[in-house]
C-alpha cells in the first residue's frame, strides 16, 4: 500500500509526493503530517487552534501518523483516529493515540454519538465527494455535535473528483479521487449535510470550519 510506504518515509525524514492527471507533482507535507519534532512552532500553533474546538469526544478521521488524535489524548479529551494505512494506525497507537484500520465510509463505532468528528490536513477531499462525506460525518455526530474542517482557502475553491496519486522515491501508487474545498463552496456543501458554519478560524495560513448540526435537523424546540 502506496500511503504505508509515504508515512514509512515520513518517520525516516524523506520526501512524497502527490500528482495529479495533468502531472502536476507537488510535494507532500509529511513532515507537518508527523508532528512532533517533525513540526515547525508554527505548525504546532495551527494544530492547537484547530484541536481547541474539540472538548468532548472526537473522531479523527484520516488521523495518518496520529499527530492530533495523540494531542487530543493527551489533553485528556477521548479521541479516536481512524485511517486504511495499517502503517499510520501503528505510529498513532504506538505514540500514545488510539486508531483502528477502517474505511471512514464504513460503519464506524458509536455512530450518532460523537461530540466532534475532525478532518484536518484537507481530509474533506477524501472520496472526491465533499458532499457525501459531510453526510456521512452527519451521522457520526450527536446532535450538539460539530465538525472541524481544514479547508484549502477562505475562497470558493470547489474542485471535486480530481484524480491523484501519491508517489515515492521508489514507488507510485494507483489513481484514486480527491477533492479540493474552499471556505466559502464549504457553506452550500454544509447546509446539504444538515450542518451550518459557526466560525472560523485561520492560523499560520491554514483555514479551519466548525461547523454545527442546523437546528431544523435537531428539532424546532431545541436552541
Amino acid at each position: 500500500m502506496i500511503a504505508d510506504d509515504v508515512y514509512r518515509r515520513g518517520r525516516a525524514g524523506l520526501p512524497s509526493w502527490i500528482t495529479d492527471y495533468d502531472g502536476r507533482r507537488t510535494e507532500l507535507p509529511i513532515a507537518r503530517w508527523m508532528g512532533g519534532t517533525h513540526s515547525t512552532v508554527e505548525d504546532i500553533r495551527a494544530d492547537e487552534a484547530s484541536i481547541a474546538f474539540c472538548t468532548g469526544p472526537t473522531l479523527d478521521l484520516g488521523c495518518g501518523p496520529g499527530r492530533l488524535t495523540e494531542a487530543l489524548t493527551r489533553a485528556g479529551v477521548p479521541a479516536l483516529g481512524v485511517d486504511t494505512s495499517s502503517v499510520a494506525v501503528e505510529m498513532t497507537n504506538h505514540r500514545g493515540g488510539f486508531a483502528v484500520e477502517q474505511d471512514i465510509f464504513s460503519a464506524l463505532p458509536s455512530a450518532g454519538h460523537w461530540s466532534h468528528v475532525l478532518l484536518a490536513d484537507g481530509n474533506i477531499g477524501i472520496g472526491g465527494d465533499p458532499a457525501a462525506l459531510l453526510a456521512t460525518v452527519r451521522a457520526l455526530l450527536h446532535e450538539s455535535g460539530t465538525a472541524i474542517v481544514e479547508v484549502e482557502s477562505t475562497s470558493d475553491v470547489d474542485d471535486r473528483n480530481r484524480m491523484v496519486r501519491w508517489e515515492t522515491g521508489d514507488s507510485v501508487g494507483e489513481w484514486f479521487t480527491w477533492a479540493s474545498v474552499g471556505a466559502s463552496s464549504l457553506y452550500g456543501l454544509a447546509v446539504t449535510a444538515g450542518l451550518y458554519v459557526r466560525r472560523t478560524v485561520e492560523s499560520n495560513n491554514r483555514v479551519f470550519v466548525e461547523l454545527a448540526v442546523h437546528s431544523i435537523d435537531r428539532g424546532a424546540g431545541d436552541p
